[in-house]
Protein backbone atom coordinates (compact mmCIF):
# COMPACT_ATOMS: atom_id res chain seq x y z
CA UNK A 1 0.00 0.00 0.00
CA UNK A 2 1.78 3.05 -1.35
CA UNK A 3 0.78 5.64 1.24
CA UNK A 4 0.22 3.46 4.35
CA UNK A 5 2.98 3.36 6.96
CA UNK A 6 1.26 0.90 9.30
CA UNK A 7 -1.14 0.89 12.23
CA UNK A 8 -0.87 2.26 15.76
CA UNK A 9 -2.82 1.48 18.94
CA UNK A 10 -4.77 4.44 20.29
CA UNK A 11 -4.23 3.19 23.85
CA UNK A 12 -0.63 2.05 24.21
CA UNK A 13 0.96 3.31 20.98
CA UNK A 14 2.19 -0.11 19.83
CA UNK A 15 2.77 -0.24 16.08
CA UNK A 16 1.75 -2.95 13.62
CA UNK A 17 2.17 -3.76 9.94
CA UNK A 18 -1.01 -3.05 7.98
CA UNK A 19 -1.84 -6.63 6.95
CA UNK A 20 -5.33 -7.55 5.66
CA UNK A 21 -6.33 -9.53 8.78
CA UNK A 22 -5.44 -6.68 11.16
CA UNK A 23 -7.63 -6.55 14.28
CA UNK A 24 -7.06 -5.04 17.74
CA UNK A 25 -3.89 -4.44 19.73
CA UNK A 26 -2.60 -7.03 22.21
CA UNK A 27 -3.59 -4.56 24.97
CA UNK A 28 -7.19 -4.57 23.68
CA UNK A 29 -6.95 -1.12 22.12
CA UNK A 30 -8.32 -0.17 18.72
CA UNK A 31 -5.80 0.58 15.98
CA UNK A 32 -5.50 3.63 13.74
CA UNK A 33 -4.15 3.39 10.21
CA UNK A 34 -1.13 5.70 9.75
CA UNK A 35 -0.37 7.38 6.42
CA UNK A 36 2.62 9.08 4.83
CA UNK A 37 1.02 12.51 4.48
CA UNK A 38 4.12 13.96 2.85
CA UNK A 39 3.84 11.45 0.02
CA UNK A 40 0.12 12.15 -0.32
CA UNK A 41 0.86 15.88 -0.56
CA UNK A 42 3.34 15.23 -3.39
CA UNK A 43 1.00 13.06 -5.45
CA UNK A 44 -2.54 14.11 -4.58
CA UNK A 45 -4.34 17.43 -4.20
CA UNK A 46 -7.71 19.13 -4.62
CA UNK A 47 -6.63 19.94 -8.17
CA UNK A 48 -6.02 16.24 -8.84
CA UNK A 49 -9.50 15.42 -7.56
CA UNK A 50 -11.11 18.08 -9.72
CA UNK A 51 -10.33 16.02 -12.82
CA UNK A 52 -11.40 12.69 -11.30
CA UNK A 53 -14.58 11.28 -12.87
CA UNK A 54 -14.94 8.38 -10.42
CA UNK A 55 -17.99 9.59 -8.50
CA UNK A 56 -17.66 7.16 -5.60
CA UNK A 57 -15.71 6.80 -2.36
CA UNK A 58 -12.90 5.26 -4.40
CA UNK A 59 -11.92 8.65 -5.78
CA UNK A 60 -10.00 9.00 -2.50
CA UNK A 61 -7.73 5.95 -2.98
CA UNK A 62 -4.56 7.67 -1.65
CA UNK A 63 -6.41 8.07 1.66
CA UNK A 64 -7.55 4.43 1.73
CA UNK A 65 -5.59 1.39 3.00
CA UNK A 66 -5.89 -0.85 -0.06
CA UNK A 67 -3.40 -2.31 -2.49
CA UNK A 68 -2.99 -0.33 -5.71
CA UNK A 69 -4.14 -3.26 -7.85
CA UNK A 70 -7.21 -4.14 -5.77
CA UNK A 71 -10.40 -3.46 -7.74
CA UNK A 72 -13.27 -1.58 -6.13
CA UNK A 73 -16.35 -3.72 -5.39
CA UNK A 74 -19.18 -3.64 -7.97
CA UNK A 75 -21.66 -1.47 -6.03
CA UNK A 76 -21.18 2.28 -6.39
CA UNK A 77 -20.74 3.55 -2.84
CA UNK A 78 -20.35 7.19 -1.91
CA UNK A 79 -20.70 10.63 -3.47
CA UNK A 80 -24.12 10.99 -1.88
CA UNK A 81 -25.73 14.42 -2.26
CA UNK A 82 -24.99 17.35 0.02
CA UNK A 83 -28.06 19.61 0.05
CA UNK A 84 -28.04 23.25 1.10
CA UNK A 85 -31.03 23.04 3.42
CA UNK A 86 -32.30 26.62 3.40
CA UNK A 87 -35.91 25.81 4.35
CA UNK A 88 -34.84 23.68 7.31
CA UNK A 89 -32.25 26.25 8.34
CA UNK A 90 -34.95 28.93 8.37
CA UNK A 91 -37.23 26.71 10.47
CA UNK A 92 -34.44 26.16 12.99
CA UNK A 93 -33.20 29.75 13.06
CA UNK A 94 -29.80 28.89 11.60
CA UNK A 95 -27.98 30.86 8.91
CA UNK A 96 -26.42 27.99 6.95
CA UNK A 97 -27.25 24.30 7.11
CA UNK A 98 -26.30 21.41 4.84
CA UNK A 99 -27.77 17.91 4.84
CA UNK A 100 -25.56 15.01 3.72
CA UNK A 101 -28.01 12.31 2.63
CA UNK A 102 -26.06 9.09 2.99
CA UNK A 103 -29.27 7.10 2.93
CA UNK A 104 -28.89 7.14 -0.86
CA UNK A 105 -26.02 4.64 -0.82
CA UNK A 106 -26.72 1.22 -2.45
CA UNK A 107 -28.16 -0.48 0.66
CA UNK A 108 -29.46 2.85 2.01
CA UNK A 109 -26.99 3.75 4.76
CA UNK A 110 -23.58 5.23 5.50
CA UNK A 111 -22.42 1.74 6.53
CA UNK A 112 -21.94 0.86 2.85
CA UNK A 113 -18.70 2.84 3.04
CA UNK A 114 -17.26 0.53 5.69
CA UNK A 115 -18.58 -2.64 4.07
CA UNK A 116 -17.19 -1.73 0.65
CA UNK A 117 -13.71 -1.42 2.15
CA UNK A 118 -14.22 -4.60 4.19
CA UNK A 119 -15.00 -6.56 1.03
CA UNK A 120 -11.77 -5.35 -0.59
CA UNK A 121 -9.70 -6.27 2.48
CA UNK A 122 -11.39 -9.68 2.69
CA UNK A 123 -10.47 -10.38 -0.92
CA UNK A 124 -6.90 -9.18 -0.31
CA UNK A 125 -6.78 -11.65 2.58
CA UNK A 126 -7.98 -14.45 0.32
CA UNK A 127 -11.19 -14.91 2.31
CA UNK A 128 -14.36 -16.31 0.79
CA UNK A 129 -16.63 -15.65 3.79
CA UNK A 130 -17.18 -12.45 5.77
CA UNK A 131 -19.24 -11.87 8.92
CA UNK A 132 -20.40 -9.25 11.40
CA UNK A 133 -22.88 -8.38 14.11
CA UNK A 134 -25.14 -5.38 13.65
CA UNK A 135 -28.30 -3.64 14.76
CA UNK A 136 -29.24 -3.60 11.08
CA UNK A 137 -27.44 -1.18 8.76
CA UNK A 138 -23.96 -2.67 8.93
CA UNK A 139 -25.62 -6.03 8.39
CA UNK A 140 -27.51 -5.07 5.24
CA UNK A 141 -24.54 -3.15 3.85
CA UNK A 142 -22.25 -6.12 4.32
CA UNK A 143 -24.76 -8.57 2.85
CA UNK A 144 -25.29 -6.42 -0.25
CA UNK A 145 -21.65 -5.60 -0.89
CA UNK A 146 -20.58 -9.20 -0.25
CA UNK A 147 -23.24 -10.54 -2.61
CA UNK A 148 -22.13 -8.20 -5.38
CA UNK A 149 -18.52 -9.33 -4.92
CA UNK A 150 -19.37 -13.04 -4.77
CA UNK A 151 -18.53 -13.53 -1.08
CA UNK A 152 -20.57 -15.55 1.40
CA UNK A 153 -21.79 -13.67 4.49
CA UNK A 154 -22.96 -14.56 7.98
CA UNK A 155 -24.90 -11.82 9.76
CA UNK A 156 -25.86 -11.68 13.44
CA UNK A 157 -28.64 -9.24 14.38
CA UNK A 158 -30.62 -8.70 17.59
CA UNK A 159 -34.21 -9.91 17.25
CA UNK A 160 -35.49 -6.32 17.56
CA UNK A 161 -33.91 -5.33 14.21
CA UNK A 162 -36.54 -3.72 11.92
CA UNK A 163 -38.07 -6.06 9.36
CA UNK A 164 -37.03 -3.82 6.48
CA UNK A 165 -33.38 -4.38 7.32
CA UNK A 166 -33.83 -8.11 7.88
CA UNK A 167 -35.61 -8.33 4.52
CA UNK A 168 -32.56 -6.81 2.84
CA UNK A 169 -30.36 -9.48 4.41
CA UNK A 170 -32.59 -12.26 3.17
CA UNK A 171 -32.80 -10.80 -0.34
CA UNK A 172 -29.01 -10.50 -0.51
CA UNK A 173 -28.68 -14.19 0.37
CA UNK A 174 -26.89 -13.78 3.70
CA UNK A 175 -26.98 -16.42 6.42
CA UNK A 176 -29.02 -14.46 8.96
CA UNK A 177 -28.86 -15.31 12.67
CA UNK A 178 -31.47 -13.39 14.69
CA UNK A 179 -30.26 -13.39 18.30
CA UNK A 180 -32.84 -13.33 21.08
CA UNK A 181 -30.89 -10.85 23.21
CA UNK A 182 -29.22 -7.44 23.32
CA UNK A 183 -26.73 -6.03 20.86
CA UNK A 184 -23.99 -7.01 23.32
CA UNK A 185 -25.21 -10.62 23.24
CA UNK A 186 -25.30 -10.48 19.45
CA UNK A 187 -21.78 -9.11 19.22
CA UNK A 188 -20.34 -11.76 21.52
CA UNK A 189 -21.94 -14.60 19.56
CA UNK A 190 -20.63 -13.20 16.28
CA UNK A 191 -17.16 -12.80 17.80
CA UNK A 192 -17.11 -16.43 18.97
CA UNK A 193 -18.38 -17.68 15.62
CA UNK A 194 -15.83 -15.68 13.62
CA UNK A 195 -13.05 -17.12 15.79
CA UNK A 196 -14.37 -20.68 15.45
CA UNK A 197 -14.78 -20.73 11.68
CA UNK A 198 -12.12 -18.23 10.64
CA UNK A 199 -14.40 -15.87 8.73
CA UNK A 200 -13.17 -12.41 7.77
CA UNK A 201 -14.22 -10.04 10.55
CA UNK A 202 -16.22 -6.97 9.45
CA UNK A 203 -17.04 -5.82 13.00
CA UNK A 204 -16.06 -2.15 12.98
CA UNK A 205 -14.78 -2.05 16.56
CA UNK A 206 -12.43 -4.95 15.82
CA UNK A 207 -11.34 -4.25 12.26
CA UNK A 208 -9.52 -0.87 12.01
CA UNK A 209 -10.04 -0.67 8.25
CA UNK A 210 -13.76 -0.05 8.69
CA UNK A 211 -13.27 3.48 10.07
CA UNK A 212 -11.17 4.20 7.00
CA UNK A 213 -14.19 3.48 4.84
CA UNK A 214 -16.50 5.54 7.02
CA UNK A 215 -14.18 8.54 6.93
CA UNK A 216 -14.92 9.03 3.23
CA UNK A 217 -18.18 10.74 4.24
CA UNK A 218 -16.24 13.73 5.59
CA UNK A 219 -13.79 13.67 2.67
CA UNK A 220 -16.81 14.08 0.40
CA UNK A 221 -18.43 16.77 2.51
CA UNK A 222 -15.34 18.95 2.39
CA UNK A 223 -14.84 18.45 -1.34
CA UNK A 224 -18.51 19.21 -1.98
CA UNK A 225 -18.12 22.42 0.06
CA UNK A 226 -15.15 23.46 -2.10
CA UNK A 227 -12.78 22.74 0.82
CA UNK A 228 -14.46 25.45 2.90
CA UNK A 229 -14.62 24.07 6.44
CA UNK A 230 -17.99 24.26 8.24
CA UNK A 231 -18.16 25.25 11.88
CA UNK A 232 -19.89 22.05 13.02
CA UNK A 233 -20.61 18.55 11.74
CA UNK A 234 -23.42 16.70 13.54
CA UNK A 235 -24.06 12.98 13.44
CA UNK A 236 -25.77 10.23 15.38
CA UNK A 237 -23.59 8.03 17.58
CA UNK A 238 -23.99 4.39 18.62
CA UNK A 239 -20.87 2.29 19.11
CA UNK A 240 -18.64 5.27 18.25
CA UNK A 241 -17.15 3.93 15.02
CA UNK A 242 -18.84 6.39 12.66
CA UNK A 243 -17.90 9.56 14.54
CA UNK A 244 -14.37 8.20 14.97
CA UNK A 245 -14.15 7.59 11.23
CA UNK A 246 -15.58 11.01 10.40
CA UNK A 247 -12.94 12.67 12.57
CA UNK A 248 -10.15 10.55 11.06
CA UNK A 249 -11.13 11.78 7.61
CA UNK A 250 -11.01 15.39 8.72
CA UNK A 251 -7.62 14.95 10.36
CA UNK A 252 -6.29 13.24 7.23
CA UNK A 253 -7.37 16.17 5.09
CA UNK A 254 -5.77 18.63 7.51
CA UNK A 255 -2.50 16.67 7.69
CA UNK A 256 -2.34 16.45 3.89
CA UNK A 257 -2.94 20.19 3.48
CA UNK A 258 -6.39 19.98 1.86
CA UNK A 259 -8.00 22.14 4.58
CA UNK A 260 -6.57 24.79 6.90
CA UNK A 261 -8.68 24.17 10.01
CA UNK A 262 -10.90 21.55 11.61
CA UNK A 263 -14.62 21.76 12.46
CA UNK A 264 -16.20 20.86 15.78
CA UNK A 265 -18.15 17.62 16.04
CA UNK A 266 -21.61 17.25 17.55
CA UNK A 267 -22.22 13.78 19.01
CA UNK A 268 -25.94 13.09 19.22
CA UNK A 269 -27.34 10.10 21.11
CA UNK A 270 -30.80 9.05 22.24
CA UNK A 271 -31.57 9.82 25.88
CA UNK A 272 -32.49 6.18 26.44
CA UNK A 273 -29.07 4.92 25.33
CA UNK A 274 -26.25 7.46 25.61
CA UNK A 275 -23.24 5.89 27.34
CA UNK A 276 -20.65 7.88 25.40
CA UNK A 277 -22.38 11.24 25.73
CA UNK A 278 -23.00 10.60 29.42
CA UNK A 279 -19.27 10.08 29.89
CA UNK A 280 -18.54 13.35 28.12
CA UNK A 281 -21.18 15.24 30.08
CA UNK A 282 -20.15 13.93 33.51
CA UNK A 283 -16.41 13.66 32.99
CA UNK A 284 -16.52 10.09 34.27
CA UNK A 285 -15.58 6.84 32.49
CA UNK A 286 -18.36 5.42 30.35
CA UNK A 287 -20.54 2.68 31.79
CA UNK A 288 -23.06 0.39 30.03
CA UNK A 289 -26.67 1.44 29.58
CA UNK A 290 -29.87 -0.32 28.61
CA UNK A 291 -30.91 0.04 24.97
CA UNK A 292 -34.11 2.06 25.42
CA UNK A 293 -34.69 3.92 22.17
CA UNK A 294 -36.60 3.39 18.93
CA UNK A 295 -33.47 4.49 17.04
CA UNK A 296 -32.28 0.89 16.70
CA UNK A 297 -29.15 1.66 14.69
CA UNK A 298 -27.66 3.62 17.60
CA UNK A 299 -29.14 1.51 20.42
CA UNK A 300 -25.75 0.30 21.63
CA UNK A 301 -25.52 0.01 25.41
CA UNK A 302 -21.93 -1.25 25.34
CA UNK A 303 -20.10 0.84 22.72
CA UNK A 304 -17.24 -1.02 21.04
CA UNK A 305 -15.20 1.98 19.96
CA UNK A 306 -15.36 4.34 22.94
CA UNK A 307 -11.71 5.39 22.93
CA UNK A 308 -11.66 6.72 19.36
CA UNK A 309 -15.08 8.32 19.69
CA UNK A 310 -14.32 10.13 22.94
CA UNK A 311 -10.94 11.21 21.60
CA UNK A 312 -12.60 12.64 18.49
CA UNK A 313 -14.97 14.74 20.59
CA UNK A 314 -12.15 15.95 22.83
CA UNK A 315 -9.77 16.79 19.98
CA UNK A 316 -12.45 18.64 18.01
CA UNK A 317 -13.69 20.63 21.00
CA UNK A 318 -17.03 19.05 20.23
CA UNK A 319 -20.24 18.73 22.18
CA UNK A 320 -22.54 15.93 23.32
CA UNK A 321 -26.30 16.35 22.80
CA UNK A 322 -28.96 13.88 23.93
CA UNK A 323 -32.44 13.86 22.39
CA UNK A 324 -35.66 12.07 23.23
CA UNK A 325 -37.40 9.57 20.98
CA UNK A 326 -40.12 12.17 20.49
CA UNK A 327 -37.55 14.68 19.24
CA UNK A 328 -36.18 12.04 16.86
CA UNK A 329 -39.64 11.37 15.42
CA UNK A 330 -40.26 15.11 15.09
CA UNK A 331 -36.95 15.45 13.23
CA UNK A 332 -38.10 12.78 10.76
CA UNK A 333 -41.15 14.83 9.81
CA UNK A 334 -39.33 18.18 9.92
CA UNK A 335 -36.58 16.96 7.61
CA UNK A 336 -39.11 15.37 5.26
CA UNK A 337 -41.47 18.34 5.07
CA UNK A 338 -38.80 21.01 4.64
CA UNK A 339 -36.25 19.20 2.49
CA UNK A 340 -37.87 16.06 1.06
CA UNK A 341 -35.31 13.81 2.79
CA UNK A 342 -36.64 10.63 4.42
CA UNK A 343 -34.35 9.43 7.19
CA UNK A 344 -34.75 6.53 9.59
CA UNK A 345 -34.78 7.39 13.33
CA UNK A 346 -31.03 6.96 13.84
CA UNK A 347 -30.45 8.68 10.51
CA UNK A 348 -32.11 11.92 11.62
CA UNK A 349 -30.83 11.91 15.20
CA UNK A 350 -28.01 14.25 14.20
CA UNK A 351 -30.56 16.77 12.89
CA UNK A 352 -32.59 16.45 16.08
CA UNK A 353 -29.40 17.25 17.96
CA UNK A 354 -28.78 20.38 15.89
CA UNK A 355 -32.27 21.59 16.76
CA UNK A 356 -31.74 20.90 20.47
CA UNK A 357 -28.30 22.57 20.47
CA UNK A 358 -29.73 25.70 18.85
CA UNK A 359 -32.53 25.84 21.41
CA UNK A 360 -29.96 25.59 24.19
CA UNK A 361 -27.83 28.35 22.66
CA UNK A 362 -24.87 26.02 22.17
CA UNK A 363 -24.63 26.74 18.44
CA UNK A 364 -24.61 30.39 17.33
CA UNK A 365 -27.31 31.27 14.80
CA UNK A 366 -24.71 32.51 12.28
CA UNK A 367 -22.81 29.20 12.22
CA UNK A 368 -22.40 26.88 9.24
CA UNK A 369 -23.51 23.35 10.14
CA UNK A 370 -23.53 20.02 8.29
CA UNK A 371 -25.87 17.29 9.54
CA UNK A 372 -25.28 13.75 8.25
CA UNK A 373 -28.36 11.61 7.62
CA UNK A 374 -26.92 8.13 8.06
CA UNK A 375 -29.80 5.91 6.91
CA UNK A 376 -32.95 5.95 4.78
CA UNK A 377 -36.42 5.95 6.32
CA UNK A 378 -37.64 3.05 4.19
CA UNK A 379 -35.56 0.80 6.44
CA UNK A 380 -38.00 1.45 9.30
CA UNK A 381 -41.40 2.32 7.85
CA UNK A 382 -43.23 1.73 11.13
CA UNK A 383 -41.31 4.55 12.79
CA UNK A 384 -42.08 6.77 9.81
CA UNK A 385 -45.80 6.12 10.27
CA UNK A 386 -45.44 6.71 14.00
CA UNK A 387 -43.81 10.06 13.26
CA UNK A 388 -46.14 11.29 10.52
CA UNK A 389 -49.39 9.48 11.29
CA UNK A 390 -51.76 7.38 9.20
CA UNK A 391 -53.29 8.73 5.98
CA UNK A 392 -56.89 9.87 5.63
CA UNK A 393 -59.26 7.08 4.65
CA UNK A 394 -62.35 8.18 2.67
CA UNK A 395 -65.14 6.68 0.62
CA UNK A 396 -64.81 7.27 -3.15
CA UNK A 397 -67.03 10.39 -3.37
CA UNK A 398 -66.50 14.15 -3.12
CA UNK A 399 -68.70 14.67 -0.04
CA UNK A 400 -66.62 12.18 1.93
CA UNK A 401 -63.43 13.90 0.76
CA UNK A 402 -64.70 17.34 1.80
CA UNK A 403 -65.73 15.99 5.20
CA UNK A 404 -62.28 14.46 5.69
CA UNK A 405 -60.62 17.74 4.70
CA UNK A 406 -62.75 19.62 7.21
CA UNK A 407 -61.99 17.10 9.97
CA UNK A 408 -58.25 17.54 9.36
CA UNK A 409 -58.40 21.35 9.03
CA UNK A 410 -57.37 21.24 5.37
CA UNK A 411 -58.30 24.07 3.01
CA UNK A 412 -57.55 22.76 -0.50
CA UNK A 413 -57.92 26.11 -2.26
CA UNK A 414 -55.14 26.77 -4.76
CA UNK A 415 -52.51 29.18 -3.49
CA UNK A 416 -49.83 31.14 -5.28
CA UNK A 417 -46.32 30.15 -4.23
Amino acid sequence: MKYVLGAKCVKCGKEYAAVPHLTTCSCGGILDIVYDYGAIRRDFSPKTLAGNRDWSMWRYRPFLPVEEGSPAPPLRVGWSPLYKADRLAHALGLRTLYIKDDGLNPTASLKDRASSLAVVKAMEAGASTIACSSTGNAASSLAGNAAAAGLESYIFVPSRAPKGKVAQLQIFGAHVISVDGSYEDTFELSKASIFRWGWYNRNAAINPYLSEGKKTVTLEILEQLGWQVPDYIALSVGDGCTIAGAWKGLKDLYAAGFIDRLPRLISVQAEGCCPLNRALQTGKPWTPMEENTLADSIAVGVPRNPDKALRALEESGGMAINVSDREILDAMTLLGRTQGVFGEPAGVTGTAGVKRALEQGRIPADATVVSIVTGNGLKDVQSGIKAAGEPMVVRPDMEALLAAFAAHGIDPKERMI
